[in-house]
C-alpha cells in the first residue's frame, strides 16, 4: 500500500492489477496472433449462441418483468438517497446524460444499417418486400427498445439504493449486501467488480470501434480519406486525446456539457432529416412501427428462432450480439446513470430511464431507418449495396445540404465517442478504486486511453465480428451476476419496507 501512496494511487490493489493483467493478457494475443485471436473469436461466438441463447433470452426477459414489477410495487415512493435529498440535475441535464451514455455511438452506426439488413434478409421470411420493412423495424425497435434500458435500471437502482441510501461504497459489490453481508469486502466482492471492469472495457471499446468505422465513413465521403484499419486506429488515438481532455474536465464541466453539446446537434440533425424526408411518411410510420412492436413485445421477448430453419446465425449476429452488448455495458451505465440520479423516486428513476430514451430512441431509428427504406424502395435505391458504416451517409446524400448534414453527423460520433470514452473511464474508475465516487483524474485518464487501445486492438483482431464477439462473450458471466443483483436488490427493499412498518 506504501508503493500505491508514493505513486498516488487510489485503488484497491487487487482489482486494479488483476483486471490489468486480463486485459493485458488480451492485448498481447490480440497484437501478436491477430488471425488466431480473431478464429477463437468466431468457435466462441458460435459456442455461446449454440448453448446459452437460452439463457441470454429468458433472462433479459427477467429483467424487464422484474422492472416492471418495481415500478408498480409498495417500494416506488423509496428515495434513492436519504428523505430529504433532492435530485442534483435538471430533467433535461438527466436525460441528456442517460442517452448521450446508453445509447450513443451504436444507435447513430446503427440507425439505418440495421433496418436496411432486416429488410433484404429477414430471419423468418423473404426479404426486399413491404411485409419484410415492416418486420425490419419492428426487429429494431426490439433491439433498441424496453429491454436494454431494464438492464441499465437493475444495476443503475441497485448502486443508487445501496450507495445513497445505505452507505455504502459506489461500487457493483455493494448491491449484494443483503446476500454475502460484510463479505462483499473480500474476495467475493472483488471478483465481482473484477467482472464488471472487464465487461465495461470490452463493451465500451465495442462502441469505441463501431464509432471509428463510421467517423472513417464520413471523412471518405466528405474528403476522400481512404477506409482502412489503419485510418481508423488513428482516429481511435485522436478522439481519445480528446477524450482526455472532457476526463481532466470532470462531470459537470466535461461530460455534461458535451452531452448538452451532443444532444443539441443530434437533434438539430434529426429535425433536419424529418423536415427534408419524407415527413408524412414518417409521421405514418412512427404510429406504426411503435405498434406493431408493442402488439408482438411478449413474442419477440421469447423468440428464439426454434421453429425455423437456419435463422441461428442471424441470431447469433443480431439478438444475442444486442444481449451481451448491453449486459456487458450495464456496469458501466448502471453506475453512471446511478451517479447522476440521486434523490429520485424509484418510479421517478424506472420511469424516467425506462420512457424517455426508449421514445427518443424509436423516433431517432424511424426518422433515420424509415427515411433509408423509403428511398431504397420508393426513391433511387442504392443504399443496401455499401458497407454498415456507409450506409448512413449514403441515406443524407439524398437529400438537401447533404455535405451540412454529413458534417453534422460525423460531429455527433465524435461527441458520442468522447462521451462514452469519458464515461466509461469515470465508471471503471470508481470501481477499481473501490467505490470512490472521484478518483484521481490521472487514472480516469489511463482507462481512457487503455479503452483506446482495446478498441484498436478488436478492430486489428478482426473488426466487426471481433467487436461483437468481445461483447457476447464478456456479457455472459455478468448475465448470473445481474440475476442474483435482483435478488439482492428486492431482499434490501423488502427488509426495509418491514423496519417501516415496525416503525409505524
Amino acid at each position: 500500500m506504501s508503493q500505491l501512496n508514493k505513486l498516488k494511487l487510489e485503488v484497491n490493489p487487487y482489482i486494479f492489477f488483476i483486471s490489468i493483467g486480463a486485459i493485458l493478457v488480451f492485448l498481447f494475443f490480440g497484437v501478436v496472433f491477430p488471425d488466431g485471436t480473431g478464429e477463437v473469436f468466431n468457435n466462441v461466438q458460435n459456442f455461446i449462441v449454440t448453448k446459452f441463447g437460452w439463457f441470454y433470452i429468458l433472462s433479459v426477459a427477467v429483467f424487464l418483468l422484474f422492472v416492471v414489477y418495481l415500478f408498480f410495487s409498495r417500494f416506488k415512493e423509496i428515495k434513492l438517497g436519504p428523505d430529504h435529498s433532492e435530485p442534483d440535475y435538471s430533467y433535461t441535464s438527466w436525460f441528456t446524460m442517460l442517452f448521450s451514455a446508453g445509447m450513443g455511438i451504436g444507435l447513430v452506426f446503427f440507425s439505418v444499417a440495421e433496418p436496411m439488413f432486416h429488410y433484404l434478409s429477414p430471419p423468418t421470411m423473404e426479404g426486399e418486400s413491404l411485409e419484410a420493412a415492416r418486420e425490419a423495424m419492428r426487429l429494431t425497435f426490439f433491439h433498441w427498445g424496453f429491454h436494454p434500458w431494464a438492464i441499465y435500471i437493475i444495476v443503475g437502482m441497485s448502486l443508487a439504493y445501496f450507495s445513497f441510501r445505505k452507505g455504502l461504497p459506489m461500487s457493483i459489490r455493494s448491491a449484494f449486501y443483503p446476500i454475502l453481508g460484510d463479505r462483499i469486502f473480500g474476495w467475493m466482492g472483488n471478483t465481482i467488480d473484477i467482472l464488471a471492469i472487464f465487461g465495461t472495457m470490452f463493451g465500451v471499446a465495442t462502441s469505441l470501434g463501431l464509432g471509428v468505422m463510421q467517423v472513417n465513413a464520413g471523412l471518405e465521403y466528405l474528403f476522400g480519406v481512404e477506409i482502412s484499419t489503419g485510418v481508423q486506429i488513428s482516429l481511435i488515438a485522436g478522439i481519445t486525446m480528446v477524450a482526455t481532455i472532457s476526463v481532466v474536465l470532470g462531470l459537470d464541466k466535461g461530460i455534461r456539457n458535451l452531452s448538452n453539446f451532443n444532444m443539441t446537434v443530434a437533434i438539430g440533425l434529426i429535425i433536419f432529416v424529418f423536415i427534408a424526408g419524407p415527413t408524412i411518411y414518417l409521421l405514418n410510420a412512427t404510429v406504426e412501427n411503435t405498434g406493431y412492436y408493442l402488439q408482438n413485445m411478449v413474442q419477440s421477448t421469447f423468440w428464439l428462432g426454434v421453429f425455423e430453419e437456419d435463422t441461428s446465425d442471424w441470431f447469433g449476429a443480431w439478438t444475442l450480439f444486442y444481449w451481451g452488448w448491453w449486459i456487458a455495458w450495464s456496469p458501466f451505465v448502471g453506475m453512471f446513470i446511478a451517479r447522476i440520479s440521486r434523490g429520485r423516486t424509484i418510479q421517478e428513476f424506472i420511469g424516467g430511464v425506462l420512457l424517455v430514451p426508449t421514445v427518443f430512441t424509436f423516433i431517432w431509428l424511424t426518422v433515420f431507418g424509415n427515411t433509408g427504406l423509403n428511398i431504397e424502395i420508393f426513391g433511387d435505391g442504392g443504399i443496401s449495396n455499401l458497407e454498415t458504416e456507409q450506409m448512413l451517409f449514403a441515406m443524407l446524400d439524398h437529400l438537401p445540404l447533404a455535405t451540412i448534414s454529413s458534417i453534422a453527423a460525423t460531429l455527433v460520433i465524435i461527441t458520442f465517442f468522447v462521451t462514452s470514452s469519458d464515461s466509461g473511464s469515470l465508471v471503471i474508475d470508481m470501481l477499481a478504486s473501490g467505490g470512490k465516487p472521484n478518483p484521481p483524474v490521472g487514472q480516469r485518464v489511463f482507462w481512457a486511453v487503455s479503452e483506446g487501445v482495446v478498441a484498436a486492438v478488436l478492430l486489428l483482431a478482426g473488426g466487426l465480428t471481433a467487436l461483437q464477439t468481445a461483447s457476447i462473450t464478456t456479457g455472459l458471466p455478468f448475465t448470473v451476476v445481474l440475476l442474483f443483483m435482483c435478488y439482492s436488490l428486492h431482499k434490501g427493499l423488502s427488509a426495509e419496507g418491514a423496519e417501516r412498518r415496525v416503525r409505524r
